[in-house]
């Protein structure tokens, strides 16, 4: 069995959507309430925190603590 690189696979996935297509598959995996899409979402995440500044990974931080609260 060929082993498969998540990652890539996801980006790769993405790589040529729109922005609205990209946040109708968030809300979509979100809506859903299921645990597979987590993966694709833990990816996006990546991808965002990876192209973030420090104030922007700042915002993020708060967001997700003001959500946790």
């Amino acid at each position: 069995m060929e082993n498969i690189d998540v990652r890539k696979f996801i980006i790769n996935n993405f790589k040529d959507d729109t922005v609205d297509d990209i946040k109708k598959s968030i809300d979509s995996s979100i809506e859903s309430r299921e645990d597979d899409p987590l993966i694709g979402l833990g990816v996006l995440f990546e991808v965002m925190w990876n192209n973030s500044d420090n104030d922007t990974k700042d915002i993020i931080l708060a967001n997700i603590k003001k959500g946790l609260n």
